[in-house]
């Protein structure tokens, strides 16, 4: 099949969960032959607008916009970058997957395939519900919520990456048919024959620095031990709008010693070396999709801690103790981290729990869906 996606962001040029999810469902694809094409924003240097990477076809159909304004998501990237999708007018597919993320590019899709008389599916990473958006947004909120529950009804299927988010789907936003659940993988045997790193740290975070992910409560943790005489090492590994006042809290705090900043690596790779080389993975989170570092931290052989906030999926990954969750405060935190950093001596039963998430089980499922 000529397999199509839209995608704003694309690993490894931007590095988060959703990024990385449709760099491995498509180099997967095109390396079981699919003719498989990305269209998205213009991430690489050069006049060139094509690019032929790891088997897959990347076609940018806009200039980069930065994805981020201040602390938010950007509404001008979302618009334009949405706005540019109507040049797939002229592009031909069997099979076309939106990410649903800004949702933009959903509606101005939704007009591309009714004026070629073609179907369109798209992924939900998750859902925000109006809630959520008020406090994010304010009263604009409101007008956000408007377009998020307008966007889920344009798709003539939807995967949605968790049953949680299937659920909100069908309770927020009231679409109860054609949305089916495909969970994220992960390359257990891959990741099995990575060598640790020889940089050790007792807790590490790797991911983008957003104001929801928490990192300052990491930071505080490490605090709260260091007052109890109890001295560990951390490592934060990303980039992002809130890694100044990551670091200014980290010299306010004195922590310079104990706390290791790391700009995203150039492979990930090294990201899940230096993971392998942890005794936790800690991301204090109020809102995740699904969670995928946390499986990758199990596939490393080591447990993660993730809070219980009822926006975080990744709570839901817990099984037999391959990870913990905890109140979203640092004292909840470092007591969390207190008493779970030898729990690591278990390794074959993080790695088990990982082998649950395989990536082949889940594109057998997807091309069930593209062949409907």
């Amino acid at each position: 099949m000529k397999i199509a996606y839209v995608s704003d962001a694309i690993y490894p040029y931007n590095k988060g969960g959703k990024e990385k999810r449709l760099y491995d469902i498509s180099t997967r694809l095109a390396k079981m032959g699919h003719d498989v094409h990305i269209y998205c924003m213009k991430w690489w240097k050069g006049k060139e607008l094509h690019r032929f990477e790891n088997g897959v076809h990347l076609h940018a159909i806009s200039p980069y916009y930065p994805l981020y304004s201040g602390e938010r998501r950007s509404i001008k990237e979302g618009i334009l970058f949405g706005l540019a999708c109507l040049k797939l007018i002229k592009e031909n597919w069997d099979v076309i997957d939106v990410d649903h993320m800004p949702f933009f590019p959903i509606i101005f899709m939704k007009v591309v395939c009714v004026l070629k008389g073609k179907k369109m599916i798209a992924t939900w990473h998750e859902v925000w519900g109006l809630e959520y958006w008020k406090k994010y947004l304010g009263w604009k909120g409101y007008l956000a919520f408007v377009i998020e529950k307008f966007s889920v009804f344009l798709p003539d299927h939807i995967i949605s990456i968790t049953d949680n988010t299937t659920r909100r789907i069908n309770t927020f936003l009231g679409r109860k048919n054609a949305v089916s659940t495909v969970l994220c993988g992960v390359d257990a045997e891959f990741i099995n024959r990575i060598i640790s790193s020889k940089q050790l740290s007792d807790i590490i975070f790797a991911g983008r620095l957003l104001s929801h992910k928490n990192i300052d409560l990491i930071i505080k943790a490490v605090s709260l031990l260091k007052t109890k005489k109890i001295i560990i090492k951390a490592f934060i590994i990303g980039d992002g709008p809130e890694k100044r006042k990551l670091v200014n809290l980290t010299n306010k705090l004195n922590l310079d010693n104990q706390i290791k900043f790391i700009d995203f690596l150039p492979k990930h790779e090294d990201v899940l070396a230096m993971i392998k080389s942890s005794r936790l993975f800690v991301f204090p989170s109020e809102r995740e999709g699904f969670g995928l570092v946390a499986i990758e931290a199990n596939a490393c052989g080591i447990p993660f801690i993730t809070s219980n906030h009822i926006d975080n999926f990744a709570q839901y990954l817990i099984d037999d103790k391959n990870g913990f969750a905890c109140d979203l405060n640092e004292m909840s935190l470092s007591e969390s981290i207190l008493k779970n950093l030898d729990h690591n001596s278990d390794k074959y039963r993080f790695l088990n729990a990982a082998k649950k998430y395989d990536w082949k089980n889940s594109i057998k499922d997807i091309l069930n869906l593209y062949s409907l």
